[in-house]
């Protein structure tokens, strides 16, 4: 598992590669950059969705999803309690972007790639779980921390997003046993197959924005990472354990939780009129940083699990 995870990696790191060249030369700006996010977001990550959910009925399946919510809504409960205690607002005025990136993960852009191409579609199938409850919490909680508010029309929005309906629209599909024919189907599978290198020329070129010099030399931006990508995930390790949860269930929630900051926190930052430079500041160190630490990560995971 490790080799598969680091070599995954590693692809989808020299494509990050290509996309922050591309944006240093201006290839790309940063409008382009927002509509290739747009595109992935509304478009590609939906269609993902829709076909992994084209599979028989299988009660295993569906028992292993369900698993897959308790799990999943424990490691953003875990994520909530970790980053109130350790990231006070005696910190600073930014603590609730420091917050929301310490316990989000790039569940979506970074998640689905890596997962699809170590545990296939079932892995893709656990993952719906975890972006689920990912809308419901950043529709909430995320909120908080940025608005400093709870709007029942963010929750609203939260809801309505692409990626929420593609996932009860698919569960729907599946449980009904409603077949998409084959020519629409394949029509979006070849959409979905964008979704690996559409998601790492986004993160390349959101990295690329960054001043790369001036952020190395911040040494808050690798607490924020340590806690989102080391602390979480290994707390969240005998959590797993404890809930006798399936190896292909544990490793997804594993995996998903020891992803990068999310890139949603630099759009929220945008939208509420927060910190937007240090949330894409901490989203590109947890980036790069996590090629390294999510094979760590596995690695003792897979002598745990």
């Amino acid at each position: 598992m490790f080799v598969l995870i680091f070599d995954q990696l590693m692809k989808m790191f020299f494509i990050m590669l290509l996309a922050f060249m591309c944006y240093r030369i201006k290839l790309v700006n940063q409008e382009g950059s927002r509509t290739v996010s747009s595109l992935l977001l509304l478009i590609v990550n939906p269609c993902v969705i829709l076909t992994v959910y084209q599979t028989d009925y299988d009660p295993d399946l569906v028992r292993g999803l369900l698993f897959s919510f308790a799990a999943a809504a424990v490691a953003h409960i875990l994520g909530v309690l970790i980053s109130t205690v350790l990231i006070r607002p005696a910190s600073g005025p930014d603590y609730g972007i420091e917050r929301y990136n310490a316990m989000y993960s790039n569940c979506g852009f970074i998640g689905i790639p890596l997962i699809a191409s170590v545990l296939g579609d079932t892995g893709v199938f656990y993952l719906t779980a975890y972006t689920t409850m990912f809308n419901l919490f950043t529709w909430t909680h995320g909120i908080v921390l940025m608005e400093k508010k709870f709007s029942l029309k963010n929750l609203k929005e939260g809801l309505l997003s692409p990626m929420f309906i593609a996932t009860i629209a698919a569960v729907i599909l599946f449980f009904v046993q409603f077949k998409i024919p084959p020519i629409l189907l394949d029509s979006i599978d070849y959409v979905a197959d964008m979704n690996t290198p559409l998601a790492m020329m986004v993160a390349g070129f959101s990295v690329a924005q960054a001043d790369i010099g001036k952020m190395l030399k911040k040494l808050r931006l690798y607490m924020i990472s340590a806690v989102k990508l080391l602390l979480i995930p290994l707390l969240m390790l005998p959590v797993l354990v404890l809930m006798n949860l399936t190896r292909d269930v544990s490793l997804v929630i594993l995996i998903a939780a020891a992803c990068p900051s999310a890139a949603t926190g630099t759009m929220l930052a945008i939208r509420y009129k927060q910190n937007y430079i240090y949330s894409s500041e901490i989203f590109a160190m947890s980036t790069v940083l996590s090629i390294v630490t999510i094979p760590l990560v596995v690695i003792l995971a897979e002598q745990i699990l």
